[in-house]
């Protein structure tokens, strides 16, 4: 009896230890396939069931700028929210501007960039990626205009997720968030080498303007980095 106790305790054991082993195999194909299609991580938000992007550039060191793709992407749903992407000329919203920083930094973004915390961009659930966005605080009147290249934040009151650089220069950093007014300004270029001409639009008290070298025509904003002027 004792020998067939012995038995049916290694037969369960065994069970049990290939039921592990099933699951466990599971969750490598899972992630493997994460990793191909999506290029995201295994470790997902149990709240929001999406996963941070791979670190692809460390901490202190230097984040390339641009190396991304012009996207608008399918309707998706998180956390039971159908969120459906387009191209708006006329989008304007005001709602809750958060901000992230060190755990998304080096991280690839959605469209492929790489996230800056201390670029001037932003993350936003619909907008086309990447395009420049008038972002204002009703608070403290400041307006800037930004560069939208990931998807967030999938918070139901929230707006825009902003690059910690951004939420620091419109004034609500410390507080971590703010009511924004969010205006859709037109395409960015794909280099991505625009902070300089982004940070010279903050204005107090007045809508941020057109980056320089940003030329108007036919009601939708042209990147003209790096081209000489019209004569």
């Amino acid at each position: 009896m004792g020998q067939d106790r012995d038995s049916d305790g290694r037969s369960a054991f065994s069970r049990k230890l290939a039921r592990l082993s099933f699951v466990a195999c599971g969750c490598l194909l899972l992630a493997n396939c994460s990793s191909s299609t999506s290029k995201l991580t295994s470790r997902l938000d149990p709240k929001y069931g999406v996963a941070a992007s791979p670190r692809v550039v460390e901490p202190g060191q230097p984040v390339p700028k641009g190396g991304g793709v012009y996207r608008v992407g399918k309707p998706y749903v998180v956390a039971g929210r159908t969120y459906k992407p387009e191209e708006n000329g006329r989008y304007r919203n005001e709602g809750l501007a958060s901000w992230y920083g060190d755990d998304f930094h080096g991280r690839l973004t959605a469209n492929g960039e790489i996230y800056d915390m201390e670029a001037i961009s932003a993350a936003h659930p619909t907008l086309p990626m990447p395009s420049y966005v008038r972002v204002t605080s009703l608070s403290s009147r400041k307006s800037l205009i930004v560069r939208v290249n990931d998807r967030g934040p999938f918070h139901a009151d929230r707006e825009i997720d902003l690059s910690a650089r951004a939420a620091d220069l419109l004034g609500f950093r410390g507080r971590g968030t703010a009511q924004v007014r969010v205006e859709y300004v037109g395409p960015a270029p794909l280099q991505g080498t625009d902070d300089r001409h982004l940070l010279a639009t903050l204005r107090e008290g007045q809508p941020a303007p057109a980056p320089a070298g940003v030329m108007l025509a036919s009601n939708r904003f042209l990147p003209n980095f790096g081209r000489p002027p019209a004569r």
